[in-house]
């Protein structure tokens, strides 16, 4: 993940991924939600947040986030 943005998005597969820590290797993950997961490195700490189906579930409230970043 060194040449990537920390936050990547596949239109293709409607995949959204936040990365919380650069060029850590996933060892599990665990959803939190149904399409959301959160992925561990072998200790067990954050190293990133999948969210599947990602146009769907950010649908509510992607409108009230854009409008938030015009007036910022």
């Amino acid at each position: 993940m060194s040449k990537k943005s920390l936050i990547n998005y596949d239109y293709e597969s409607d995949v959204l991924y936040i990365a919380a820590k650069k060029k850590a290797v996933e060892e599990e993950f665990i959803e939190i939600a149904p399409g959301i997961n959160v992925e561990l490195d072998d200790r067990g700490r954050v190293i990133g947040i999948e969210i599947l189906n990602a146009s769907k579930c950010l649908k509510p409230i992607a409108k009230p986030l854009y409008r938030h970043m015009q007036m910022a």
